[in-house]
């Protein structure tokens, strides 16, 4: 029996693009949610831990909405963050990102990453299957961790909002990555949170 783990970043917050930190789903978010939550409404989950931010403290509830039965329990391991610094190997265009990340911001992310690795990657849960609704970076650090990549190659990665991605842990394997940033829920004028080219 295989441990999995579904990964949902939160829908499209309103008034993102202007800057604001936090804050409920903008209507195509809430649509979203809506569609991401039908997906999932047939999945057993053994657990659904969610940030604890608004907008995917929003998103798992419209998305409970569609599945029956599910209790949801927040979890600050699953908190937008920062999980590593920037390296040797980080290429140069990545600067200008950087340029506005402080060491404690490294500090607390990397911390916080290596604190939700222990305890949602934790081996002896065969059987299980989790769903985790998060932030872009900390889904790019578990997709990492599964591929065990380098380190810089976090920043690399993009999930689209309320794209699924699923990890797999079957007994004396390692972590496997079985799909990434699944979109086949969202028409085209509901993807959003990905570079504009991409409409596949």
């Amino acid at each position: 029996m295989a441990h999995n783990i579904i990964l949902v970043r939160h829908g499209e917050q309103l008034d993102a693009e202007h800057g604001v930190i936090d804050g409920p789903l903008s209507p195509r978010g809430i649509a979203q949610a809506e569609a991401v939550g039908r997906r999932l409404a047939d999945v057993e989950f053994s657990h659904v831990w969610h940030s604890p931010l608004e907008r995917a403290w929003e998103t798992v509830r419209v998305m409970s909405e569609q599945m029956q039965g599910v209790t949801t329990e927040p979890s600050a391991l699953l908190m937008d963050c920062i999980p590593a610094g920037k390296s040797e190997e980080t290429p140069s265009v990545f600067d200008p990102f950087f340029g506005s990340v402080t060491e404690a911001d490294i500090e607390a992310g990397s911390a916080q990453m290596a604190d939700a690795v222990a305890e949602f990657l934790a081996p002896g849960r065969q059987g299980e299957t989790d769903l985790l609704v998060t932030h872009n970076n900390v889904i790019a650090w578990f997709v990492l961790e599964a591929l065990g990549a380098p380190a810089w190659k976090w920043v690399t990665l993009n999930q689209a909002n309320c794209g699924i991605t699923v990890l797999q842990q079957r007994p004396g394997r390692p972590w496997a990555l079985v799909s990434h940033n699944d979109l086949g829920h969202l028409p085209v004028e509901l993807r959003s949170g990905i570079p504009d080219a991409y409409t596949i």
